[in-house]
């Protein structure tokens, strides 16, 4: 009997150490501590993976496991009889004999769930014992989308602004970046940029025309996300106007200078000779002869057919 008593109250004793102790939160790590009997760990299920979460901070709306380890190296308590009581800073409260639950948070925010653990003893003369642990728990929106809003062709040599929207909790790490021809010889690195609310506004300027690649993620404490867009850049029209211009001027002054040799008056009177032959048959009979003759005529006027004037000689 001496001895049952002495483990009885060794078990006792151990009882407050076990469940008076409440649950650390990320400051300091629960399994560092020195008298630490238990601790409370959370699994998320996203698509096929399990994740553990076990920094107080948690993802909206994904199936939610909570979990209490109980600390218990020499096995004293393993013929105590234990019941849960989750309450998850909801409204939700679920009462079971299992340190297992199962739980969602439908929507982000800060929450304190608090577990309260009863051990009951086997023994009808030992007096049960409470205890109560508690954490508290930071739920953030997963990163579901990066929607650009806004054109996707810029002008090229241009300061063009980009919108972007993440649908996610701030605050998140965003890292962006811009391939032309979506190509690179060598590796690239991003510009991180640090986002406070769900809207992205980036300024940059396109030295190229042609097909651009944006590369865009974003991640937060419980997600991440990464997604790339198709970007055309094209010729500013007034550019053109820079080589029309000069051709136009170049044209417009040849055409003067054309117009103006064309159409200036001549100077001076050129005196040109004119000649005339006429052939002459003889009525009577005799030899034909062939008249020529010779005169001097202005620019311009008209010889008459038959010069009388003009000196005739005959062959």
């Amino acid at each position: 009997m001496r001895s049952i008593r002495h483990k009885g109250l060794w078990i006792l004793a151990c009882l407050p150490l076990i469940l008076d102790l409440r649950v650390a939160v990320v400051a300091d790590p629960i399994n560092t501590l020195e008298n630490v009997a238990g601790k409370l760990v959370f699994y998320q299920k996203q698509g096929n993976a399990t994740l553990v979460r076990d920094t107080g901070e948690l993802a909206s709306d994904v199936p939610t496991e909570a979990m209490f380890e109980l600390f218990d190296p020499q096995k004293s308590l393993r013929s105590a009889k234990f019941t849960y009581t989750w309450d998850f800073g909801t409204g939700a409260v679920i009462e079971g004999t299992e340190p297992v639950v199962q739980y969602n948070y439908a929507e982000s925010g800060n929450y304190t769930l608090r577990l309260k653990v009863g051990a009951e003893m086997e023994d009808e003369e030992e007096e049960g014992m409470e205890g109560l642990y508690s954490i508290n728990l930071k739920v953030l929106d997963t990163i579901k989308s990066i929607d650009m809003e806004g054109p996707t062709s810029f002008r090229v040599s241009q300061n063009s602004s980009l919108a972007f929207h993440v649908d996610g909790s701030p605050p998140m790490w965003v890292c962006w970046r811009i391939l032309p021809d979506c190509l690179s010889d060598t590796p690239v690195g991003c510009t991180l940029t640090m986002l406070y609310t769900n809207t992205l506004q980036l300024n940059y300027t396109f030295t190229s025309t042609g097909l651009h690649c944006l590369d865009i993620s974003a991640r937060n404490d419980v997600s991440k996300l990464q997604t790339s867009y198709s970007i055309y850049v094209s010729r500013n029209p007034l550019s053109h106007l820079f080589f029309i211009l000069p051709c136009v001027a170049v044209f417009l002054a040849m055409f003067s200078f054309i117009t103006v040799i064309a159409c200036r008056p001549r100077i001076g009177k050129q005196i040109v000779a004119s000649s005339n032959a006429m052939f002459v048959k003889n009525p009577g009979g005799g030899p034909s002869r062939v008249s020529v003759s010779f005169s001097s005529l202005k620019n311009g006027e008209n010889q008459p057919l038959v010069n009388d004037q003009a000196t005739k000689y005959y062959y």
